[in-house]
């Protein structure tokens, strides 16, 4: 890129080293959106394909690719949820979560904090 193209307002690329965003707020606005829509996540276990609708909508708001499923599982075990790994043929995405009233209660506020910018 030549200095007289830096001012054009073209976006960086995924992958440029200039992009870069916070897998945990990514799923912790999934994770509120899913709730706002008045789904129950905390204290139950759920399958991570409930939540791809929110994930899909988080993506789109932070203009971002979608993550891979070992990403999102390891990046929410991070976060504290309680996740199991399942066999690759019980399910498309072989995930299974258990979220705490803590990380929920903080994911629906991050995601209505973002919704109010």
């Amino acid at each position: 890129m030549t200095d007289s193209n830096k001012d054009t307002g073209v976006q960086p690329g995924l992958f440029d080293p200039e992009t870069s965003f916070d897998a945990a707020d990514v799923l912790r606005y999934a994770m509120g959106d899913f709730q706002d829509r008045g789904f129950e996540l905390a204290g139950r276990e759920l399958a991570l394909d409930r939540l791809l609708g929110a994930l899909n909508r988080a993506y789109k708001a932070f203009d971002i690719a979608p993550l891979e499923d070992a990403a999102v599982a390891e990046t929410l075990r991070v976060m504290g949820a309680k996740v199991e790994t399942l066999p690759g043929f019980v399910a498309k995405h072989p995930f299974r979560i258990t979220v705490s009233l803590e990380i929920a209660n903080e994911s629906l506020e991050y995601f209505c904090l973002f919704k109010e910018k």
